[in-house]
């Protein structure tokens, strides 16, 4: 069974920097696109980030151009989001996740196969 397992949120002061990672289990990720989407309290699950297989990444907000990038390490089975100049209004609950068409990045939180349960960031001071 497809399992994805988020890591490394927390509490951090605006300007500061977290990695979350993104690990696969019961599957390889090489051959799938994943993708970074975040629930602030009160609104909808946006797409932030997407990395296809072949290393392609597909942006989803404006708000974190600049400070944020995806990656992963296909050795570790693991995908990555390293989030730079936190603000407050990046607080939420961060979740990676395989579209339905695993091949192909998707923005879009109806159209996911696999969520992980998320972890928590919350940027305050």
């Amino acid at each position: 069974q497809l399992q994805l397992v988020e890591s490394g949120g927390g509490l951090v002061q605006p300007g500061g920097s977290l990695r979350l990672s993104c690990a696969a289990s019961g599957f390889t990720l090489d051959y799938y696109a994943v993708g970074w989407f975040r629930q602030a309290p009160g609104k909808e699950r946006e797409g932030v980030y997407c990395i296809t297989s072949s290393g392609g990444i597909l942006n989803y907000a404006d708000s974190v151009k600049g400070r944020f990038t995806i990656s992963r390490d296909n050795a570790k089975n693991t995908v990555y989001l390293q989030m730079n100049g936190l603000k407050p209004e990046d607080t939420g609950v961060y979740y990676c996740a395989v579209p339905k068409d695993p091949y192909y990045c998707s923005g879009d939180a109806s159209y996911i196969q696999t969520w992980g349960r998320g972890t928590q960031v919350t940027v305050s001071s």
